[in-house]
């Protein structure tokens, strides 16, 4: 579908406000990395762009997520690379070191959580920056302190979302940590308890293990990252519970308290103790932040209802985090793409989200794209499956330790084409870019079987995948 024709936003407002008042073009609400791509590029071409940002431009994902957990994660992996030495070439005596870790953080990835530098490329390129709370009191006005903002074009609410903090008796009481605070830390604890098993709780809880925390995971679902395919989930388990990691699953916090320094998390009845306790129960839109009621449309879960053009209502568009598509730095910067070609008017294709990729970066890492074999069964879908384990493929049998994982392909047998992939592996991240494009491009079974595929590689064992299907 192409873009469609600009709509102009209906004057709700009411006239002869006393808050001083400013015209612009467009105004986007909130600088993570999708809305600070909108501003920006909108402002490139021309228009009056106002930003507002309470917190740090460039969002979460720079200070507080992707970047810096990934550092952390880096350090980590090298750490157990060098315990992985005697099975391999040699003698190692591996002593973990966190400062280096912090620096980094605070030197490469934050700048010790100052935005300057993203605030002056804004700037540069002819936005308007404000810092505050923007918050819609009409689809044209939004309100930042005493000022009142009016878009003559288009309004971006690019809000994200924050840390869910479920309602645990006293917990909120204590000084629990979310990602930001574990990303902050500048040292790694002695005990951890970790809330959640999912992408971030996983992630975070390898890290501060092979750090030398003694760490546990409390997961209510039935295995840990519950949204990946089951063996995704039993691979990583074993890998986690191998390196001293206490895995409980299918159950919840009963209630959290702190004294005299130590956590104490009661599940099923046990009490256990730490020095620190991790909430990574997921992430809550920020809607309710930003006035969104006002648009008067339904908020399923707290999200932003958009089209396939990104806009909520005339005039009014959403992207990143609060459109609930899913809380990716690269689903942002796909969606801001789209909005930028609407508000300028700019021919382009709508948001296609059935191949939607993404990388839990753990090690081994677990990366999917499209659906899982449950979700194709459930839509329908006349289901071929094909799996093959990482280690014997040529390439994993070589890696010989640290080769876990798993190649499984979904295919719709009717069409004879794949519907969904997972790669779990030492770079199941990297073997999942092939298996996205050939999710996205529809690519023949046919066309798939008869390729040339390098040897010797981990990716190779995606044609072993692809025969086991049967198709």
């Amino acid at each position: 579908m192409g873009t469609p024709p600009l709509l102009g936003i209906p004057r709700l407002g009411v006239k002869n406000s006393p808050m001083p008042q400013t015209t612009a073009d467009v105004i986007v609400i909130g600088l993570g990395p999708g809305g600070e791509d909108v501003a920006g590029n909108l402002a490139e071409a021309g228009l009056d762009v106002v930003g507002i940002e309470k917190e740090l431009v460039g969002g979460e994902c720079p200070y507080w997520g992707c970047v810096p957990s990934k550092m952390m994660i880096r350090a980590a992996g090298a750490l157990q690379e060098g315990r992985r030495i005697p099975q391999l070439a040699g003698t190692s005596d591996v002593h973990p070191d966190y400062r280096p870790v912090a620096r980094r953080i605070r030197d490469e990835a934050t700048d010790d959580w100052n935005d300057q530098v993203a605030v002056d490329r804004f700037t540069g390129k002819g936005g308007r920056f404000v810092r505050g709370t923007g918050r819609l009191v009409s689809r044209d006005r939004v309100v930042v302190g005493d000022q009142t903002y009016n878009a003559t074009r288009a309004v971006v609410i690019a809000a994200g979302s924050r840390a869910a903090i479920p309602p645990v008796p006293g917990l909120e009481s204590t000084p629990f940590w979310t990602n930001r605070d574990a990303v902050k830390a500048e040292q790694p604890p002695s005990s951890l308890i970790v809330m959640g098993g999912g992408a971030i709780g996983v992630e975070l809880a390898q890290v501060f293990s092979r750090f030398g925390s003694t760490v546990t995971i409390v997961e209510g679902a039935d295995r840990i990252l519950p949204p990946e395919e089951p063996e995704s989930s039993q691979i990583l388990s074993e890998v986690l519970s191998a390196e001293g990691i206490d895995i409980h699953t299918g159950r919840f916090v009963d209630a959290v308290a702190y004294t005299d320094g130590m956590f104490e998390v009661t599940v099923g009845g046990v009490t256990m103790t730490a020095e620190k306790v991790l909430v990574a129960t997921g992430r809550t839109p920020n809607s309710d932040l930003v006035g969104a009621e006002v648009l008067g449309v339904d908020l399923p879960g707290g999200y932003l209802p958009v089209d396939d053009h990104m806009q909520v209502v005339p005039g009014v568009f959403a992207v990143g985090d609060i459109a609930g598509k899913g809380a990716f730095t690269h689903m942002a910067m796909y969606e801001a793409a789209i909005c930028e070609r609407a508000i300028l008017g700019r021919p382009g294709a709508g948001a296609d989200y059935s191949a939607v990729s993404h990388v839990t970066f753990t090690d081994p890492e677990v990366g999917s794209v499209g659906l899982t074999e449950q979700q194709a069964r459930a839509a329908g879908i006349t289901v071929a499956v094909g799996t093959v384990s990482v280690p014997s493929t040529s390439r994993g049998w070589i890696h010989k330790v640290g080769n876990e994982g798993i190649i499984k392909v979904v295919a719709d047998a009717e069409r004879g084409v794949l519907v969904g992939a997972t790669s779990v592996g030492p770079t199941g991240g990297e073997v999942l870019s092939f298996l996205a494009l050939a999710v996205r491009a529809q690519v023949p079974i046919a066309t798939l079987k008869n390729m040339i595929y390098a040897y010797p590689t981990i990716w190779r064992g995606i044609e072993t995948a692809i025969h086991d299907t049967g198709l």
